[in-house]
């Protein structure tokens, strides 16, 4: 914890922030401390310019993740914007996300170098518990138990290498991923 103290981290709240308000922010802040990282959680909060309010928002994203592309390479400093999900992927029952489940905007997967998802198997099967007693509850359970602490990073996209499905531990009370090849997660899997 004292090595975190020690890390320069600036935290900007500000709520519906246009591209142009944060890269005069990050520029200013290179130029003043140094900048080796900015995060932004998450795109659909930003604005587009003023001038162009008028716009819808699929412009506006379009707008947005231009800027971001823009300011990562005159700043020289990767930037991980997050970003909603459609809703579309509730509606299927494969519910692992694609880049077309990426919200509000072609853009975002068309900016990036790379996108990344999370999925666990285990948050939708928890909402599908059927009755205790019967033999779908038993399917149900083993499904569970195998899914347990387990999450998909899927690497949807990455300009300059390649594309798949890494899985990994799950730490859900501390929201931490971890390798499922260390030694106490092979043994739990085990028992």
């Amino acid at each position: 914890s004292q090595t975190m103290q020690k890390i320069p981290l600036f935290i900007d709240q500000t709520g519906g922030i246009s591209i142009a308000q944060l890269s005069a922010r990050a520029r200013r802040l290179k130029r003043q401390r140094g900048l080796d990282l900015i995060v932004i959680d998450y795109i659909q909060l930003m604005q587009g310019s003023s001038a162009k309010s008028s716009q819808n928002r699929v412009q506006e994203i379009t707008e947005i993740t231009t800027g971001l592309k823009a300011l990562a390479k005159e700043l020289t400093v990767p930037i991980i914007a997050l970003s909603q999900l459609s809703r579309q992927v509730e509606s299927r029952d494969d519910k692992r996300p694609q880049l077309s489940d990426l919200r509000e905007s072609g853009s975002i997967e068309q900016d990036a170098d790379v996108v990344i998802f999370v999925y666990r198997e285990e948050y939708y099967l928890k909402n599908r518990e059927p009755k205790l007693g019967t033999e779908e509850y038993v399917k149900w359970e083993n499904e569970m138990n195998e899914m347990r602490g387990k999450a998909e990073v899927i690497v949807a996209k990455q300009r300059h290498g390649p594309t798949g499905t890494v899985t990994l531990a799950f730490h859900g009370e501390f929201t931490r991923f971890s390798d499922l090849a260390e030694e106490h997660h092979i043994a739990e899997r085990f028992e």
